[in-house]
């Protein structure tokens, strides 16, 4: 079957650690199913794996990919929640890819208890953005940012997976929401999902009630500024840098809720298939490749000239 795997680890040019090409069908423990990939999609985490970053070399090849969609052996539809058990691991957790091979091939074994039923009205491309930044999002707004008693959010760094579904879900729900970034041309998809574009460390019209912060330490500091009193600022990540200062007067003088957050649970996962479905929401896809072009499809994602999800039709 064809995948894509990482075969070796290249920090400075990760594409060249990226092999394409025929591996063996996946082995299938008891408990587990074969299911055959419809769509996928790509996600930061691939590029940091073809890095090195936490895919040690004892572990390649390793098939690539976190998040797909597609059909059980007894022709189910269904989306892969990719975190799996690992006693191995020290979180006891760990994603598809990082310890047992990943989602960017034609078929791939997971738990069957990792299955979730794809609601009818998702396509495979639309539920295979879901289970990694989609739900990462949704977790820091519901569960984290409690985001039900909040009416304004600000997210730092539109444009990638994560930051892009945070705007368009708060807006969803009816919150006021501002997110910044350094492109013009990706503010003006800002303001097309109904938020208020805003330029990196520029003054709001108010101060907030969370902040989804996955930038670090270039943001952090307005981060702070903009939190209203008692607001929660949820951090998922630091792709500018994790070394952030912060502000104690600032954190206790505002009874400011700082929060780390890593993906969801399963059950977010179901929760956020019933929202999408409900408001008739669907993911922001900046493209979508055949898989015969996965490698072009990784070299748009590393240009970091994206706007949403860079997603793969397994039928084309």
């Amino acid at each position: 079957m064809r995948a894509a795997s990482a075969t070796a680890a290249d920090a400075d040019r990760p594409l060249r650690a990226l092999t394409v090409g025929d591996v063996a069908e996946p082995v299938v423990p008891d408990g587990w199913v074969s299911v055959e990939v419809r769509a996928a999609s790509l996600n930061h985490h691939d590029l940091w794996s073809l890095r090195g970053v936490g895919l040690p070399g004892d572990r390649l090849p390793m098939i690539l990919g976190c998040d797909a969609a597609g059909i059980t052996p007894e022709g189910d539809e269904v989306v892969i929640y990719p975190v799996v058990p690992d006693e191995r691991d020290p979180r006891g957790l760990s994603l598809l890819s990082e310890r047992y091979p990943g989602t960017l091939a034609e078929r791939v074994a997971v738990p069957r208890d990792n299955l979730i039923p794809k609601p009818a009205g998702l396509s495979f491309l639309d539920a295979a953005c879901l289970p990694t930044a989609w739900l990462t999002a949704y977790h820091m707004l519901v569960t984290r940012g409690r985001v039900d008693v909040a009416s304004s959010v600000l997210v730092q760094g539109a444009g990638g997976g994560v930051a892009t579904a945070a705007v368009a879900l708060a807006v969803a729900l009816g919150k006021t929401v501002y997110a910044t970034s350094r492109d013009q041309g990706k503010r003006d998809k800002i303001e097309a999902l109904g938020a208020v574009p805003v330029r990196p460390g520029a003054r709001l019209p108010e101060r907030v009630d969370i902040v989804i912060e996955s930038v670090g330490a270039p943001t952090f500091e307005h981060s702070m500024k903009c939190a209203a009193p008692g607001a929660r600022i949820v951090v998922c990540g630091a792709t500018g840098g994790h070394l952030a200062t912060v502000d104690l007067r600032r954190l206790f003088a505002m009874r400011l809720e700082l929060l780390g957050s890593v993906m969801g649970m399963l059950p977010e996962l179901a929760d956020l298939m019933d929202l999408l479905v409900a408001k008739d929401i669907r993911p922001v896809i900046d493209s979508t490749y055949g898989f015969s072009a996965v490698a072009d499809a990784f070299a748009h994602l590393e240009s970091g000239d994206v706007f949403g999800k860079v997603a793969l039709d397994f039928l084309h």
